[in-house]
Formats: C-alpha cells, structure tokens, sequence
C-alpha cells in the first residue's frame, strides 16, 4: 500500500515539475533573447546618433558659405 501511494505521488508530481521546468526555460531563453536584442539595438542607435552627430557638425560649416 505504502509503495503504491509514493508511486502515484511521483507520478502526480514528475509531469508538473517537467513542464514547469520546460515553461522556465523557455521563458528564460525568451528574457535573454529580448536582453540581447536591446543590446545590440541600442548600440546600433548610439552608432547612428553619433554619426549623425559628426554629420551636423560638419554640415553648418559648408552650409555658411554661399555662393
């Protein structure tokens, strides 16, 4: 009787602890994704405000003299 009550609790919990388990590390993969993704976007932007920047300050320059 004792075995059959600690088989069937096993069997009641194993498939609970699996998908949460599953549910975790998608969950996880999907935050890090989403990490690295702002990561690299925010670099991106930096590089393009920087660039854009250079090309303000170089712009008034050659857009004072007129022709």
């Amino acid at each position: 009787m004792i075995q059959n009550f600690w088989a069937n609790a096993a069997y009641s919990l194993i498939p609970t602890i699996l998908l949460g388990l599953i549910f975790w590390l998608v969950m996880r993969s999907i935050f890090r994704a989403d990490r690295t993704e702002r990561k690299v976007y925010a670099e991106i932007e930096a590089e393009e405000r920087a660039r854009f920047d250079a090309e303000n300050a170089a712009a008034p320059s050659s857009a004072t003299r007129e022709p």
